[in-house]
């Protein structure tokens, strides 16, 4: 019940209020709550896809949200108790039972719809992508193989992480890039949290999905394992590096020619002699983990 003194506008003005404050308090900042909805922009073509459909479920989702409170509210003020009198009794009401019959059934078509589309559209594989990675998991390393190269020995040319060394994965900005997916042992999934994408690496299966990366998604950026896969999981990890298409190729030409992933990055430019940036290994002497 509504106390006899609130009027209307005052309930309504308490109801915004309210509903305004859990919406700042819910996200990180005002950006973070009202520009993506929590829902962060990703480094590929397929992320965006991803991004419109989320935001127009929360638009979906505020606007019958905000025809449901208003409903409540109108309610509440519009038939709050006036006197001891009972108000005429309805047993029911027609309009009513097939509005919230009808429009459940056709939000909930429209986002399946939706849904269906863009699912559709970011397992799409192509027949010829720019780029093709094969992805090799094993407990607890990543191991990257060019498939379309080769290197020095006349293999396809290789990067394989080690007790000091992050594997870091060179992939050229504005190219589609394919992934194969094989594991060694057990369950593992190969996550870049920028790319707003992951897909399990299973042991007898073969897993593809491609990505097309957008043309200003140069930098750095961490990968890791996202399926508790044993002890040493949580440092699973890789960094994705996006450079130019020109870099790329430069990157290619120093591996064929004998480099190291490290030895060609630093020798193109880039920071901390071509190693990781975003993440370190894991410190295997116990005598300094613990003493720290």
């Amino acid at each position: 019940m509504v106390s006899r003194g609130l009027s209307p506008a005052r309930a309504v003005g308490l109801a915004v209020s309210a509903v305004a404050v859990t919406t700042l308090l819910a996200g990180c900042s005002v950006d973070s709550a009202f520009a993506g909805f929590g829902w962060p922009k990703g480094i590929t073509q397929q992320g965006d896809r991803m991004y419109d459909l989320w935001i127009g479920s929360v638009v979906a989702a505020l606007v019958v949200g905000v025809f449901v409170w208003g409903l409540i509210f109108w309610c509440v003020v519009r038939y709050r108790k006036r006197g001891d009198e009972l108000p005429p009794q309805t047993r029911y009401n027609m309009p009513f039972e097939i509005l919230y019959t009808v429009a459940p059934f056709v939000v909930i078509a429209v986002l399946f719809f939706y849904t269906a589309i863009i699912q559709t559209d970011v397992d799409r594989l192509s027949k010829n992508p720019d780029v093709r990675v094969e992805v090799i998991a094993s407990k607890w390393n990543w191991q990257f193989v060019y498939s379309d190269t080769k290197g020095p020995d006349g293999q396809p040319i290789t990067t394989v992480g080690a007790d000091d060394y992050i594997p870091v994965l060179v992939l050229p900005a504005g190219k589609s890039v394919q992934f194969k997916e094989t594991s060694r042992d057990v369950i593992h999934s190969f996550w870049v949290p920028d790319i707003l994408f992951k897909r399990d690496v299973i042991p007898g299966v073969e897993n593809r999905f491609e990505i097309k990366l957008k043309d200003n998604a140069a930098g750095a950026y961490v990968g890791r394992c996202a399926e508790l896969c044993g002890t040493y999981h949580s440092m699973m990890n890789f960094e994705l590096r996006v450079v130019s298409a020109e870099q790329y190729r430069q990157y290619l030409d120093l591996r064929g020619a004998g480099k190291s992933t490290p030895e060609a990055l630093a020798q193109l430019g880039f920071p901390n002699q071509g190693y990781a940036t975003k993440t370190q290994p894991f410190n295997t002497d116990r005598t300094k983990r613990s003493s720290s």
